[in-house]
């Protein structure tokens, strides 16, 4: 966390690394609680109840008022923004309490504050439950800034603005944390929409979405838009800021064709990207760049993280194509912001940004481009007559990470039956009537590798080799150790902390 210049504004990034001991693993949970605006809402006038048809390719639309499932109750059932994060009202328990849960798919278990703490002014109570069962099993969460610990349980959830029916859920009921809760934010738990190798403490916690598939019936997609740009800074209620939409795509949220690219691993939501273009100059670099060790869609990570590497080359880049002179290296790495005259443009000087998406036809790819409007995002609450903005990207030691500066431009639809991501033009990333990202395509992807994304280990599997080798190399010293001892005429020593092997273990 850290105050950025003199405004009141809190970033927060939980780079988040799982581990296998005691049950500590992590949400990749990256909240910069803020207030900032962007651009204007969805506005959808129309009401029907709507049934479920298909797009030739699997994917459930809305369609006439003769079925059960109703998408535009769905819609505008999202509140908040990209810098508090984008939460959704749900009800837990007997009698219901009604909570605001964070949507982020970049992480898998289903976790609600239970017990009271300064930041959040409601938690779930559950013994005024009468359908909360316990499980016995207790499970924690560290993180680089923040951790939480609880138990784990089941209750029956609804959602006011989501499918007809209670659902049975696993719940990790958060019991104490640290750093997890941030000042700013009007949500008390998160809602894991990844896959099951993500849940923790291991992949028998069937997560939220996967239950909803399985006793409502729906089909296994959901999609989201997500509208926080222009929100005002001092509301004390968050307005409408986008939609969840659970058993497929509403049309009236996005514009056009809807573009997939196919979901590489089931684990994150991770995906293929072919290569970065900033303006008109492409960064050339090795495609396994962009996505080393992955890159993944995560509605939970504020800012597009980068690879240490791409984001350099994508600072110089910008850097070359403004026409700022002297700028600030303290931009680029989030410790000033920039500033001007509330009568100068100052999105003309920054080019457009485009990622390339590997197709479904693999030898072909797609482009989605976010105007700098996006990932140069105001700061609100600045002084009278000047305009602040921050930089909407980071550097990443863990992959590429399409957060919300990227998903803000597009309605992004997760279709796990058909093992692809899909990206349209959202209705609401508009400013001044113009659009705020494009979406082109097919190219061919004939000069790029076959596999950008390489043979990567996914993290569990990095694990057990870890933790391996880290046993082996003790026996190895154990012997080493019982060989040179009786030769040595001095008392035997500790291993300290400095010494031992596993002192920089994975958390």
């Amino acid at each position: 966390m850290e105050n950025i210049a003199l405004f009141s504004i809190w970033a927060f990034v939980l780079s988040l690394n799982f581990g296998a001991t005691d049950c500590y693993f992590s949400i990749p949970l990256k909240i910069y609680p803020g207030k900032y605006n962007f651009t204007a809402e969805a506005n959808l006038s129309s009401v029907r109840v709507v049934a479920l048809k298909s797009d030739g390719e699997g994917l459930s639309l809305a369609s006439d008022p003769s079925g059960t499932v109703n998408f535009l109750d769905m819609v505008d059932n999202l509140q908040g923004d990209s810098g508090r994060g984008y939460y959704i009202e749900m009800s837990i328990g007997t009698p219901g309490q009604k909570l605001n849960i964070l949507v982020d798919t970049g992480s898998s278990n289903f976790a609600v504050a239970a017990a009271p703490h300064p930041f959040i002014t409601r938690y779930f109570n559950t013994a005024l439950s009468s359908t909360f069962q316990s499980t016995g099993r207790s499970v924690a969460v560290r993180y680089t800034q923040g951790n939480w610990e609880g138990v784990l349980g089941t209750d029956l959830v609804s959602l006011p603005k989501g499918p007809n029916g209670t659902i049975a859920i696993n719940i990790a009921a958060i019991q104490l944390s640290d750093g997890f809760f941030l000042p700013g934010i009007n949500w008390q738990g998160i809602l894991g929409l990844a896959y099951p190798v993500l849940s923790r403490p291991d992949s028998s916690v069937e997560p939220f979405f996967n239950s909803v598939v399985k006793q409502l019936g729906i089909p296994d997609t959901f999609s989201l838009q997500m509208c926080g740009a222009g929100l005002s800074a001092s509301s004390a209620v968050d307005p409408p800021a986008g939609s969840l939409i659970m058993g497929g795509a509403e049309p009236t949220l996005y514009k056009g064709s809807i573009w997939y690219t196919p979901i590489v691993e089931e684990w994150y939501y991770q995906v293929e990207v072919l290569k970065l273009q900033v303006g008109d100059q492409s960064l050339n670099l090795d495609c396994k760049e962009y996505n080393a060790d992955k890159a993944i869609v995560d509605s939970g990570t504020t800012m597009l993280r980068l690879p240490i590497n791409v984001f350099n080359a994508v600072v110089e880049a910008i850097t070359r194509s403004s026409r700022i002179e002297n700028f600030s290296s303290g931009f680029w790495d989030g410790t000033k912001l920039a500033c001007w005259k509330k009568d100068e443009n100052s999105m003309e000087v920054f080019p457009n940004l485009s990622i390339y998406l590997r197709a479904t036809n693999t030898s072909q790819s797609f482009r989605i481009t976010i105007l700098p409007q996006l990932y140069i995002q105001p700061i609100a609450d600045t002084e009278d007559d000047l305009e602040c903005f921050r930089f909407g990207m980071s550097p990443s030691s863990n992959g590429l990470v399409i957060g919300a500066t990227v998903m803000e431009g597009f309605y992004v639809v997760f279709d796990r039956t058909q093992k692809k991501l899909g990206f349209a033009l959202s209705s609401c990333a508009v400013s001044d009537g113009e659009p705020l990202s494009e979406i082109a395509g097919p190219f061919s992807a004939a000069d790029v590798a076959a596999d950008c994304s390489g043979s990567m280990l996914k993290e569990p599997v990095m694990w057990v080799i870890s933790y391996a080798l880290v046993a082996v190399c003790a026996l190895i010293l154990i012997g080493l150790l019982l060989l040179l001892l009786p030769c040595r005429h001095r008392d035997r020593g500790e291993i300290t902390d400095e010494s031992s092997l596993v002192r920089h273990r994975i958390k």
